[in-house]
């Protein structure tokens, strides 16, 4: 079970890297997008300070992830982001949430496996 986890561990941390990398590199083709989306991704590129810093936070949260001693960071890194992608599929396709969803998964499993090194933060 420690190997299956660590491997599911690692290859969510990896899609995250390689999310983050794409923002600075552009390197995956886009896909199809409704105008409702080109509308939304138009806005977004007008802050043009958002999407480096959520590819900053993918990248940084991605290879956190992937270094086990580090992992319950790289998870709390990643959190709103990928909150932001369960929202955005919500609302604009709900068609497409099936990987948002499942990283969110993983991610809650890595937060609740690595609670221990968490509750520090939160106890008073």
């Amino acid at each position: 079970m420690k190997i299956a986890k660590t491997i599911i561990f690692s290859l969510m941390g990896l899609m995250m890297l390689n999310s983050g990398l794409n923002k600075f590199f552009q390197y995956l083709p886009m896909p199809e997008m409704t105008p409702e989306q080109a509308k939304l991704f138009d806005a977004f590129n007008t802050i043009t300070w958002l999407m480096p810093l959520v590819g900053f936070a993918e990248v940084l949260g991605g290879i956190l992830v992937l270094i086990p001693r580090t992992r319950a960071l790289g998870a709390l890194v990643l959190f709103p982001v990928i909150i932001g992608i369960i929202v955005h599929h919500l609302v604009m396709d709900p068609s497409t949430i099936l990987i948002g969803g499942i990283i969110l998964l993983v991610d809650v499993w890595i937060l609740y496996t690595e609670r221990h090194k968490l509750m520090p933060l939160i106890d008073m």
